[in-house]
C-alpha cells in the first residue's frame, strides 16, 4: 500500500483570507488605526527630518462629498503618506471653507423664520451651526477614505484664529494701497442680490433677441447738414440686451475706423462702419442708395443724439479703442452703469459724470427702479418685449434676429447675472499684476499647461471685487466717520479689529459698536469727529480661503510657509490657486506655493459629465458600501488623473479583478513565510539564480515605482505593481518556486533561498502599495513576519524601499533571462496545445523536446545548460540542434517544440516522472531529492 506523504510536503499556511470582503473588514481596521494614533505616532516618528507640507485646499462645508471631493482628497493622501515613508515629515491638516452665500441660502430655505425677524449675529449663529454639521459629515467620509491626517484639529475659516490672520492679510493690501472703494460695473447676481467676482461667473448658452436701434441725430456740430436731412438720420447700433436701452448715456465709436453716412433704399440715412454698412441694412432689407459721406470715427465726437425711449434725454457720442468690426455697427451702445467698458470710456467725458449722475435704473433685485420711467418694477429678464415694443412705436428698430449667445450665469444658483454698477470694495490686480506673473516662473506646474493658464487670468484681470451684501462672513474691517462719511482704516483700527476676532471672533463686529472696538482717541482724519459707524459688507469668500496661507501655513508651529504643493481641480486657476497666489503676492510679495497640481473632472464609464438629472453620479458611500475604499483607491491610482476620470460599474468591476491579482500575489508569499524567520536571509550571492532574476525584477519595479511617485504619477505606480504582481510574479517566478517551496527540503538552501527572494519583494510590495492600498497594505503588513528592525506597529513607520545596488545582472545575465522567458511561453503554449489534444494532462506528466535550427543555435547555446525542467515546470526537457515536428515557437523564432507523455514513474510526493523513483529502499515511490527531504523530517 502506497505511503501517505502529504503530510511531509510544505503546504502553505495563512489566515489572510483569499476573499477581501473590504465593505465589512474596512470600519473595525479604521477603528483600530484611530485607537493606535497611527497619524499622531507617525508624526512623532518623523519628528526632525525635513518638512514637506501639502496645503489643503478646503472643500465647501454645505453638503455630503461628491465623487470628485473624493478623488481630490485620496490623491493628496497618496503624496502624504509617500513623503512620509521617504524621509519627510510630511503633516496634512485638512481644511473647510464655511462663509458664503450657499450656506446662508440653506437656512433661508430650510427655515420657518424670515431673515428680517432676527439679527446678525442669531443668523450667523445658524449658519455656523450649519457649516460645522457638514465638517462632521464630511470628516467622517474622509476619513472612511483612509485618508489620515490631523482631523481632531482642522483649519476652518470660520474661527477666530483664521479670521484674526484674514484681517491682518487686508490690512496690509490696504496699508499698501491695494484695496479701493469705487462705484464700477460689477457681476452682480440679482438672484442672491449680491456682487460676484469673476472667478463666480460661468457661461452659458441663453435665447435672445438682438436688436439694431435707431439714434436720430441731433446735434451733428456743422459737420452733416449740408449733405443730408438730420431729420432722417440716425446712428444705428446693435445690442442683445434690450434691457439695458433705458439706461444709455453714449453711443461709442472707434476714432481710427472709417464711418459712413449712406441714403438706404427706405430713404432714411445711417451713419454705420463703412465695412458693415451694407450688411447691416442687408439684414433689414435694405440697400444703399448712395454714400453721402465718409469720415473716421474721431470726426463724428461731441455729437449728440435723441434717445429713442426718452426724447428728452440725449446721447453723446464718443470715442473708444475697444469698438472693433467683429460685430454689430460699429457705432456701441454705452450704458456706463451695465458695462466695464462702458464705464471706462465714459469716466474720460466730463459731461457723462459716472460717479454722480450716472443712470442706475435697475436695483438689486434686478429690477427697473423710478428712473426707468414706465418700466419701474419689470425684471430686466422680462424687459425685452415692452421695451422693444416702445422701440418699435417709436420707430426706432432697424431690424431683430432671435439668436443664442454665451450669457454669463451665478455659478451659485446657476441664474443669469447681470452687470451693474454700485459701490464695491476692490483689491488691485493691477497693482501686483506684474509680480504674480513672474512668480508663475519660479512654480513648478503639474501638468506645464498650468503656467499659461494662471498667467492668462492674471493678466486679463484689473480689479478684483471683494465685497458681497451678505451677512455671513468675515466683515470688511472698514469705518466711516459719522459726520462726513470719510473711510478711515489705519494699522491701529486692523490692529483693534484682528485682537477682537482673535478673542470673540467676527461676530465681535455686530455685537459692538465702532467706538468699541476702535481704540480710544481715534479720530476721522479729514474732519476730526470722533464717533464712527462700520461696514456693512462682508468679504468674497475666495478671499477667506486665499488668506489660508497666512491663516494655517503662517500660524501653525508645525507648517511653514510657503507650501511645497497645491493640488485641487482645474477650475480652481479662477478660484483659490488664484486667490491665494493674489493675497500672498499683495502682503509677501512672494507665491505660496512651490508646486501646483491640477486634476481633471470625473466622468462617467462613456466620458459624459455627472449630473442627477441623468442619473449617471455614483456617490462615494455607494461604492465604498459595494466595494470598500481600497477599490475606490486604486480608481484614483488606475487612470492619469490629470485628465477626466472615468468611473463606472464596469470599470469598478475591472479594478476589483487587478485588486484581488495584488492581494492574492500577497496571500500566496505569505503562505509560504509561514516557517520563515526574517532574520536569517540567505545572503544574495548565496542564492539561486531564478531567485536573484526575481530581486532584480522587483529592484526595477521599486526604481520605476519611486520616480512615479516622485512625478506624482500614480497610474504608473498601480499598473506597474499589477503587471509585476501578474507577469513577473504569478505567470513566471511563484509558479516555478512553487515545486522547490512545496517539495524541497524544509531547511534546505534551496528553499529558504527563495523564502527570501519572496519576503523582501513581499515585504518591499506592501511598502509600495501603501500609500494607495491604505487597508490592504496594513492587512498585509499585520500578516507578515518581519525583522527585528522593522517597526510593527504601522506599515507608515517604515521607509518605502529603495534600489537596492546589489540586485543587478550583467547585460549578459538579461539576455539570457530574457530568453529563457521567451522559451518558456512557447513551451507553455505547445503544452497547452499538447493538453488541448488529450496528449498530457499536467505539465509535469510531459517530456519537452525542444528543435532549435541553425538561426537560434546561438542565442540557445546560452541557456541550454540552465534547469529547463524546473522552468518549464515539466518532468524532462530534450535539446536537439535540428529540425524537427512540433510547435513552431513565435516569442523565440528558430525552436520548434514537441510535446509527449513521460514513460518515466511518478514521485508520489512531487509528482514529477523522474527515472530515479524506485531506488531508495526506505521510500521507493519517490525521486531522489523528495526521497531525500523525507529523510531529513524522520526523527
Amino acid at each position: 500500500m502506497a505511503q501517505d506523504y502529504n503530510s511531509t510536503i510544505n503546504l502553505p499556511k495563512t489566515d489572510f483570507p483569499m476573499r477581501a470582503g473590504l465593505p465589512k473588514r474596512e470600519p473595525g481596521m479604521l477603528e483600530g488605526f484611530y485607537e493606535k494614533d497611527i497619524y499622531g505616532n507617525l508624526m512623532k516618528k518623523n519628528e526632525g527630518k525635513p518638512l514637506f507640507i501639502l496645503h489643503d485646499g478646503p472643500p465647501y462645508a454645505n453638503g455630503n462629498i461628491h465623487i470628485g471631493t473624493a478623488l481630490n482628497k485620496i490623491l493628496k493622501d497618496f503624496i502624504v503618506r509617500y513623503k512620509n515613508m521617504t524621509g519627510y515629515k510630511a503633516p496634512y491638516v485638512p481644511g473647510w471653507d464655511t462663509h458664503g452665500l450657499p450656506i446662508e441660502s440653506a437656512i433661508l430655505k430650510n427655515s420657518k423664520f424670515k431673515r428680517s425677524e432676527i439679527s446678525d449675529v442669531e443668523f450667523r449663529g445658524k449658519c455656523r451651526e450649519f457649516a460645522l454639521n457638514y465638517i462632521d459629515i464630511q470628516r467622517t467620509s474622509f476619513k472612511r477614505l483612509g485618508v489620515i491626517g490631523d482631523w481632531d484639529h482642522p483649519y476652518m475659516t470660520l474661527t477666530p484664529d483664521f479670521e484674526a490672520a484674514q484681517i491682518k492679510i487686508f490690512g496690509e493690501m490696504a496699508k499698501k494701497g491695494y484695496i479701493y472703494k469705487g462705484l464700477k460695473p460689477v457681476y452682480w447676481c440679482p438672484t442672491d442680490e449680491t456682487a460676484l467676482a469673476e472667478a463666480e461667473i460661468e457661461y452659458a448658452d441663453d435665447p435672445c433677441t438682438t436688436i439694431f436701434v435707431k439714434f436720430k441725430i441731433d446735434d451733428d456740430k456743422g459737420k452733416l447738414s449740408g449733405v443730408c436731412d438730420l431729420d432722417k438720420t440716425y446712428f444705428v447700433i446693435w445690442t442683445t440686451t434690450t434691457w439695458t436701452i433705458p439706461g444709455n448715456e453714449a453711443i461709442c465709436l472707434n476714432p481710427d475706423l472709417s464711418y459712413s453716412l449712406v441714403k438706404a433704399s427706405n430713404g432714411e440715412n445711417y451713419i454705420m462702419a463703412t465695412e458693415l454698412a451694407e450688411s447691416v441694412l442687408a439684414k433689414a432689407g435694405l440697400t444703399i442708395e448712395q454714400t453721402l459721406l465718409k469720415m473716421n470715427g474721431s470726426e463724428f465726437e461731441y455729437m449728440t443724439a435723441i434717445h429713442p425711449l426718452f426724447s428728452s434725454r440725449r446721447s453723446l457720442v464718443i470715442n473708444g479703442d475697444h469698438v472693433t468690426l467683429d460685430a454689430g455697427t460699429g457705432c456701441v451702445h454705452t450704458a456706463p452703469a451695465y458695462g466695464v467698458d462702458d464705464f471706462n470710456v465714459c469716466r474720460r467725458y466730463e459731461q457723462i459724470n459716472t460717479s454722480s449722475s450716472m443712470v442706475v435704473n435697475v436695483n438689486s433685485k434686478g429690477r427697473f427702479t423710478p428712473d426707468a420711467g414706465p418700466y419701474e418694477g419689470i425684471s430686466v429678464f422680462k424687459a425685452h418685449e415692452p421695451i422693444f415694443a416702445d422701440l418699435q412705436a417709436n420707430g426706432a428698430i432697424l431690424s431683430s434676429e432671435d439668436i443664442v449667445h454665451s450669457y454669463p450665469h451665478c455659478w451659485r444658483c446657476k441664474k443669469p447675472i447681470i452687470f451693474r454698477a454700485t459701490e464695491q470694495w476692490f483689491a488691485s490686480v493691477n497693482a501686483i499684476k506684474d509680480a504674480a506673473i513672474a512668480a508663475c516662473d519660479s512654480i513648478k506646474w503639474n501638468p506645464e499647461w498650468g503656467k499659461d493658464r494662471m498667467i492668462s487670468m492674471i493678466r486679463e484681470r484689473a480689479d478684483w471685487c471683494i465685497s458681497r451684501q451678505r451677512s455671513w462672513g468675515v466683515p470688511i474691517p472698514i469705518f466711516y466717520c459719522e459726520k462726513c462719511g470719510h473711510e478711515y482704516i489705519s494699522a491701529e483700527s486692523i490692529d483693534a479689529v484682528a485682537e477682537l476676532f482673535a478673542k470673540e471672533g467676527s461676530d465681535g463686529w455686530y455685537t459692538h459698536s465702532a467706538d468699541e472696538i476702535l481704540p480710544s482717541g481715534t479720530k476721522c482724519p479729514k474732519c476730526g469727529h470722533d464717533h464712527f459707524t462700520k461696514e456693512t459688507d462682508i468679504m468674497d469668500v475666495w478671499f477667506d480661503s486665499g488668506s489660508s496661507h497666512a491663516g494655517v501655513l503662517g500660524t501653525r508651529d508645525n507648517l511653514r510657509f510657503p507650501a511645497d504643493v497645491y493640488l485641487e481641480g482645474g477650475d480652481q486657476y479662477r478660484g483659490w490657486f488664484q486667490s491665494s497666489m493674489l493675497t500672498s503676492i499683495a502682503a509677501n510679495g512672494v507665491a505660496p506655493y512651490k508646486q501646483i497640481i491640477t486634476h481633471g473632472w470625473t466622468v462617467d464609464g462613456e466620458g459624459k459629465a455627472m449630473h442627477k438629472s441623468l442619473g449617471n453620479t455614483i456617490a462615494p458611500e455607494d461604492i465604498i458600501k459595494d466595494y470598500g475604499a481600497d477599490i475606490l483607491r486604486l480608481w484614483v491610482a488606475s487612470a492619469d488623473y490629470r485628465q477626466d476620470m472615468r468611473i463606472s460599474k464596469d470599470i469598478l468591476k475591472q479594478l476589483s479583478d487587478m485588486y484581488l491579482k495584488i492581494r492574492n500575489t500577497a496571500r500566496y508569499i505569505l503562505g509560504n513565510l509561514n516557517d520563515f524567520n526574517p532574520d536569517e536571509l540567505t545572503a544574495y550571492d548565496q542564492m539561486e539564480e531564478l531567485d536573484k532574476w526575481a530581486l532584480v525584477r522587483f529592484n526595477k519595479l521599486v526604481e520605476r515605482v519611486r520616480d512615479a511617485y516622485e512625478r506624482y504619477e500614480y497610474h504608473t505606480i498601480s499598473h506597474g505593481i499589477h503587471n509585476f504582481c501578474a507577469v513577473d510574479m504569478s505567470n513566471f517566478y511563484l509558479d516555478i518556486i512553487k515545486d522547490r517551496l512545496y517539495c524541497d527540503s524544509k531547511n534546505g538552501s534551496s528553499r529558504r533561498s527563495a523564502q527570501t527572494a519572496i519576503y523582501i519583494i513581499l515585504d518591499g510590495l506592501v511598502k509600495l502599495i501603501a500609500p494607495i492600498l491604505a487597508f490592504t497594505s496594513e492587512e498585509i503588513w499585520a500578516a507578515m513576519p518581519h525583522s527585528s528592525s522593522e517597526d510593527t506597529g504601522s506599515v507608515l513607520f517604515n521607509d518605502i524601499p529603495s534600489v537596492n545596488e546589489k540586485y543587478t545582472f550583467t547585460d549578459e545575465q538579461e539576455r539570457k533571462w530574457s530568453t529563457l522567458f521567451a522559451v518558456r511561453t512557447d513551451v507553455n503554449k505547445a503544452l497547452e496545445l499538447a493538453r488541448a489534444q488529450k496528449i498530457v494532462g499536467k505539465p509535469l506528466d510531459a517530456e519537452v523536446t525542444i528543435y532549435v535550427d541553425d538561426t537560434a543555435k546561438k542565442q540557445f547555446s546560452e541557456i541550454e545548460h540552465e534547469n529547463l525542467e524546473q522552468l518549464f515546470i515539466v518532468s524532462k526537457v530534450t535539446v536537439i540542434y535540428a529540425e524537427g515536428e512540433g510547435y513552431r515557437a513565435t516569442e523565440f523564432p528558430g525552436i520548434t517544440v514537441s510535446v509527449e507523455p513521460s514513460q518515466a514513474p511518478k514521485c508520489l510526493r512531487c509528482w514529477s516522472h523522474n527515472e530515479h523513483v524506485g531506488q531508495n529502499a526506505e521510500h521507493p515511490e519517490l525521486c531522489p531529492r523528495c526521497a531525500s527531504a523525507v529523510s531529513q523530517q524522520e526523527p
